[in-house]
């Protein structure tokens, strides 16, 4: 909760202060913690991907407004995400089964660096690894799919209720919602501080130009969406930050920290 707080008041330089705080209450590296934060991302993006491609590929039968070669385009452009999500997916099982395999492959590819040069990207990528082989048990790979995928399930919720409850103004689909949330989440990646951003803009612009929602509708979802999934979080994260004794110079020391 502290985290996400974090990211929605700071935008995405946020994303250390939970890595920060389990290394220090946990007593465990801040580089491991950040590994694990590049591999629940890693789940994220695909997962986020799978939606988006499913969306996509199934444009004709949602209620998409676009013409035959903006069809085409997202047919095409959803089958390249879910190959693009394969590839992901394979690579990440690699990268699990053999590390040091991947590290020295790596490490000789980038032999034409200086010496200092590839001895911080060693470290950055002996930290991924290390994170990688967190996974290393099939157990702990299932409940990390399992955990993300309830995860996106619920955020699916929550885009479809907001949805529902313009019922009147617009018809969406279930489909409809997955193509929403697919372009709406990668537009959640420029979140900026206090405000968000990305997301609001996005949203506008996928419901007024591809589902034909009026802008002062689709202005209110977006709204809306943004202050149900981001903003709603700000009150027990603030009490939460304060209770761990989280404050701005604290905040700059993580900062200063993470540099190192």
């Amino acid at each position: 909760m502290i985290g996400f707080t974090a990211v929605t008041l700071l935008g995405r330089p946020g994303e250390i202060v939970r890595p920060y705080l389990i290394s220090v209450k946990e007593k465990v590296p801040l580089s491991s913690q950040l590994a694990m934060w590049v591999l629940e991302r890693i789940f994220d993006l695909l997962f986020a991907l799978l939606i988006f491609g499913f969306g996509l590929n199934r444009v004709l039968s949602s209620q998409v407004h676009v013409g035959p070669a903006l069809q085409w385009t997202f047919r095409i452009g959803g089958g390249a995400v879910w190959v693009m999500s394969g590839i992901c997916l394979v690579l990440l099982v690699l990268l699990r089964q053999y590390p040091s395999v991947f590290r020295e492959r790596l490490m000789d590819s980038l032999a034409f660096l200086p010496d200092h040069r590839r001895v911080r990207l060693e470290k950055t990528i002996v930290s991924f690894l290390e994170g990688v082989e967190s996974l290393r048990g099939i157990r702990s790979l299932l409940l990390a799919i399992g955990y993300s995928g309830l995860n996106w399930i619920l955020i699916a919720a929550c885009y479809f209720c907001v949805i529902r409850s313009f019922h009147g103004f617009f018809e969406f689909g279930l489909i409809d919602v997955f193509i929403y949330m697919g372009f709406v989440s990668f537009g959640a990646v420029v979140q900026l501080p206090g405000i968000g951003g990305g997301m609001q803009v996005v949203s506008v612009l996928v419901l007024h130009e591809i589902f034909s929602v009026p802008v002062e509708i689709a202005s209110s979802v977006a709204l809306i969406t943004w202050a149900t999934t981001f903003v709603t979080i700000l009150p027990i994260g603030i009490l939460l930050a304060f209770h761990e004794g989280l404050n701005w110079r604290s905040l700059k020391a993580i900062k200063e920290e993470s540099a190192l």
